[in-house]
């Protein structure tokens, strides 16, 4: 029998460790990458969205005629918040259909029990609270989306001046 050198042992246990790591490091590259985080605007934007979308809704249960100018402008401002949000990607076939459901938004506070009109003052208190919120939302946007949500955020100020006034 052949007797093996120090040098050869030591050779071949270099090869062994470099080929056990190759092959490791090939099994690490078959894992699926994580998922990148969502867009913070687009975030943001899904949020403003189901703002305006209880807003929205808000006005029509008041079914007032000299309130009906005031919800127009609210949609206007969803189907433009809409129009801005891309376009969500397939949801892999492993996540379920209820995984992928977002939970359904909170009422804004001091809206009416179901089946009734809200006040002049919770539309009111509705849109000073939503008008001080854009001017802190402005400070983390991109320019062109901070410049609709200036715009957003003068309309509401201006609506909570106006139900200020008797309608």
């Amino acid at each position: 029998m052949r007797s093996v050198s120090r040098r050869a042992l030591l050779r071949g246990g270099a090869l062994g460790v470099a080929a056990v790591t190759v092959t490791g490091c090939a099994a690490e590259e078959r894992v699926p990458p994580a998922a990148a985080p969502p867009d913070p605007e687009t975030l943001l934007l899904r949020e403003l969205i189901a703002g305006k979308e209880r807003t929205v809704a808000l006005y029509a249960s008041a079914a007032s005629a000299r309130l009906e100018p005031f919800r127009q402008r609210h949609e206007a401002h969803l189907a433009e918040l809409r129009r801005r949000l891309p376009p969500t990607p397939p949801a892999p076939a492993a996540v379920s259909a209820t995984a992928a459901t977002p939970a359904p938004a909170p009422s804004p506070s001091g809206s009416t029990p179901q089946g009734g009109s809200p006040s002049v003052r919770t539309l009111r208190d509705l849109e000073r609270r939503a008008a001080a919120l854009r001017t802190r939302q402005i400070e983390k946007v991109s320019p062109p989306l901070a410049q609709l949500l200036a715009s957003i955020g003068a309309c509401e100020a201006a609506h909570a001046a106006a139900l200020s006034r008797s309608l």
